[in-house]
């Protein structure tokens, strides 16, 4: 329970920094999986695009410390890697 006005603008920062994270969060697990989808469905373009869009993201949600700046690095390593891999076989 909040004390002073100080604590309830905390609480109310708070709230808000969390939903914007969980926006950053749940984004880039829909633009990875629909990277996977590109791929595995051979569409080259489409998987180029995703994976372009999906490292933006991840930077920026690194940036602003909605994930931690390792955990976004090893998530642009895996999509390299995913969007290697159609690069490799077209």
């Amino acid at each position: 329970m909040a004390n002073s006005k100080q604590q309830e603008k905390r609480v109310r920062l708070a709230a808000r920094q969390r939903l914007q994270n969980l926006r950053y969060r749940t984004q880039i697990k829909t633009l990875f999986r629909r990277l996977s989808e590109a791929i595995e469905s051979g569409e080259s373009e489409t998987a180029g695009d995703a994976h372009r869009r999906l490292t933006v993201l991840l930077d920026r949600a690194a940036a602003r410390n909605a994930i931690h700046k390792n955990a976004a690095a090893r998530k642009k390593s895996q999509a390299a890697r995913l969007a290697a891999g159609i690069k490799t076989e077209a």
